[in-house]
């Protein structure tokens, strides 16, 4: 097992870094006031297109795409990418400068992996451009959506067509101007055998019929300009080429989709993480609450000491799950996947709280990212599953793995 970049990667690395602290950083501040006034709810930073431009130009473009999907794909590795994700999570929004922002990463790799020529003629080949953003309909408020098969969108073939009916929230994405397609779960065959009655389609956002009811926030945030929509879907009808894969094809498509999604976000998570790290440590070395400053005071080393290592824990452990699903690929790595959607965003509510409590009131303000990171990462021990299903699952495939014999 053997965690050494590869010079690809390494050189990627160092471009990327240098990108961010070149367009990035001097820009953070202006684009996080842009999307805090509710003037701009749903509107696009107007230098977003320059600077995606010059990150296409730099060959900093669709980073994520693994290997094997031809001139779709820059060809890194999950291991390779590890770390380039979590250079981008250290600030909320920039991952879609690079084209390598949800939900539009596992819906591409959806098209890539499961798309008709067709298919991707229409939709891939603007996603992978940037030209427009994409949504992923699943959860439904009816229902518990944890699990999947619970789900009651409808999806009834009608001639050459199928009618889609349903209640979809928290439609990531579905709010962003350049949405153009959702993909959207639902079931074709309510009599199937349980894992065999979902499918998925594509939806075109301006089909008659899809109504955008709301945005949701979270934690007050509105995650503007793509956030999270609730969606009604009234008699939505699309033809039935947009079907992905085949009718009872949607349960595995889902867990062809999370794998990747779920590491991804494990990926940033730890660049939060890192970067709250590295602001507790330098408002530590600054702040003298009574006569000396904080990082002489033995529980203050304490915190950034645990930090450093649950960061570098959480990391290797992210690492080894990108070099099994390289390796052996997704299916073989779920239990180390489970493991990582458990553990990352555990660790960086911890890291962030730390950090939060070090600087003071400034931490719960707007005036440094720690209180959005701390939001987005609870978010995602939701996100993609909670941890009561991953911890279950892994469980119950630890006592098949030692009782087999």
């Amino acid at each position: 097992m053997n965690f050494e970049y590869s010079e690809k990667s390494l050189a990627l690395q160092k471009k990327l870094k240098l990108f961010m602290a070149t367009h990035i950083l001097p820009v953070q501040e202006e684009v996080e006031a842009f999307h805090k006034d509710p003037a701009n709810a749903w509107k696009k930073w107007p230098g977003l297109e320059a600077l995606k431009v010059k990150a296409r130009e730099a060959g900093l473009w669709n980073l994520f795409l693994p290997k094997g999907y031809g001139d779709l794909s820059p060809g890194l590795t999950n291991l390779e990418y590890a770390p380039l994700a979590e250079i981008m999570g250290r600030i909320l929004w920039s991952s879609e400068v690079f084209n390598c922002s949800p939900p539009d990463t596992g819906n591409m790799e959806v098209l890539a992996k499961y798309g008709t020529a067709e298919q991707q003629e229409r939709w891939l080949r603007p996603l992978m451009d940037g030209a427009i953003r994409s949504a992923f309909l699943m959860t439904e408020p009816e229902v518990a959506s944890s699990d999947a098969t619970n789900i009651e969108t409808a999806i009834v073939a009608d001639g050459d067509d199928y009618v889609v009916t349903g209640r979809k929230w928290w439609s990531s994405g579905a709010m962003d101007p350049h949405c153009k397609i959702a993909i959207v779960m639902g079931k074709t065959d309510f009599n199937a055998s349980r894992h065999l009655q979902q499918s998925m389609v594509l939806v075109p956002l301006d089909t008659p019929g899809l109504q955008i009811v709301r945005p949701l926030s979270v934690f007050g945030y509105n995650d503007s300009p793509e956030g999270h929509a609730e969606i009604i879907l009234d008699k939505v009808r699309v033809p039935k080429e947009n079907l992905l894969l085949g009718e009872g094809k949607g349960f595995e498509i889902a867990q062809g989709r999370l794998g990747p999604g779920r590491i991804h976000h494990c990926m940033r998570l730890i660049g939060m993480a890192q970067r709250s790290l590295e602001l507790m440590s330098q408002r530590a070395a600054v702040r003298s609450p009574f006569g000396r400053t904080l990082d002489t005071y033995s529980s203050v080393r304490q915190d950034i000491g645990n930090s450093r290592c649950e960061i570098e824990q959480t990391r290797l452990l992210v690492l080894s799950a990108a070099d099994k699903m390289d390796k052996v690929g997704n299916k073989e790595a779920k239990d180390l996947i489970a493991m990582i959607k458990i553990v990352a965003p555990n660790m960086a509510l911890r890291v962030i709280d730390r950090a939060i409590q070090v600087m003071g009131g400034k931490g719960v303000s707007g005036d440094t990212p720690l209180a959005h990171f701390y939001a987005s990462a609870r978010t995602l021990r939701l996100a993609d599953g909670p941890d009561e299903v991953h911890l279950s699952q892994l469980g119950k495939n630890t006592v098949k793995k030692y009782t087999e014999a």
